[in-house]
């Protein structure tokens, strides 16, 4: 396969999942406000922080509160990672690739496109938030179901997962420190009513409370979310599923092509600094440093990845 397809599939679905991802990010932010006293100022500046985009967004003299920040992130055409902008870039690499797709993820592509920009025509509120953020995340399901449904398991395939895990895992680490970057104000909060429902906000976020429910009687817990969230296997947002996830496909493409790459040597090692790690060890360590520690090391099997199969070329 030439490199700019392989490059192009892996954007396509890298852009999706970035758009959905924010969607969570948001809601993460917003529910999280709710659930606090005062104007939530600080929560909505995580947000921006953890979305990677701060220098953008204060450069177009924006505020921390929540009009600005939501419309930043969901349809600020200056702002390369807002929603709109992702689900545009993701159809042109779609009309890029498009010999390599199925006409149904092609479609859907190009529906996810169409119901979005005609949803983010007028500027988004509060109250419309949750309705705008659950069309987003409809549509982006639509296009990951043509994918599981009608393409072939080949290297096609394999680049377009790769995409959607690279990205997921990375959203996973960064939603999650949302909660211990700037949200919890102190650590007298810790443990307390205020600190629970953070966490479960964060559950409901990655549409993970109910499956955390259902493994757990009921009982939430910090260190109990945060280890779902991290390392459990089961768990197809946690950071193990998706680092075993690209292992996965990176093995698929080494039978496809009959040889292995420095990428696999880099997933095998971060599959390995999860496996069997216990919850913790990560506390201990440094919750905030350990995230930070995943979100780089994410981002240079990303970039190893795009070197070995030549995307550029």
């Amino acid at each position: 396969m030439l490199g700019r397809t392989a490059g192009g599939l892996f954007w396509m679905f890298r852009y999706l999942e970035r758009a959905e991802n924010t969607t969570r990010l948001l809601e993460a932010g917003w529910r999280i406000a709710l659930t606090r006293a005062g104007q939530g100022t600080n929560e909505w500046e995580s947000v921006i922080i953890t979305a990677g985009v701060r220098g953008p967004f204060e450069a177009a003299g924006l505020d921390y509160e929540a009009g600005d920040v939501i419309n930043f992130l969901i349809r600020n055409p200056n702002n390369p990672s807002s929603i709109m902008s992702c689900v545009a870039a993701a159809r042109t690499n779609a009309r890029m690739v498009r010999t390599a797709l199925s006409s149904e993820v092609w479609e859907a592509v190009n529906e996810c496109w169409m119901a979005v920009k005609a949803v983010l025509t007028r500027p988004v509120t509060e109250k419309t938030l949750a309705d705008v953020l659950s069309t987003i995340r409809t549509t982006a399901a639509v296009v990951r179901g043509a994918l599981h449904g009608t393409m072939l398991r080949n290297e096609i395939y394999n680049f377009c997962r790769m995409g959607t895990f690279v990205e997921r895992a990375d959203n996973t680490a960064r939603i999650l420190d949302v909660k211990y970057y700037v949200l919890l104000p102190t650590a007298a909060f810790v443990g307390t009513a205020v600190d629970n429902t953070q966490w479960e906000t964060i559950l409901r976020s990655v549409s993970a409370e109910r499956s955390y429910s259902w493994l757990n009687g009921g009982e939430t817990s910090a260190a109990g979310i945060a280890e779902f969230l991290i390392l459990d296997r089961r768990m197809p947002r946690s950071i193990a599923f998706c680092l075993s996830k690209m292992r996965e496909n990176l093995g698929h493409l080494e039978s496809e092509y009959g040889a292995r790459q420095p990428s696999q040597d880099l997933a095998d090692a971060l599959v390995a600094r999860v496996s069997g790690r216990k919850i913790e060890d990560v506390f201990d360590k440094g919750f905030h440093e350990f995230l930070e520690d995943t979100i780089q090391d994410i981002a240079g099997l990303a970039g190893r990845i795009e070197t070995d199969f030549r995307f550029y070329t």
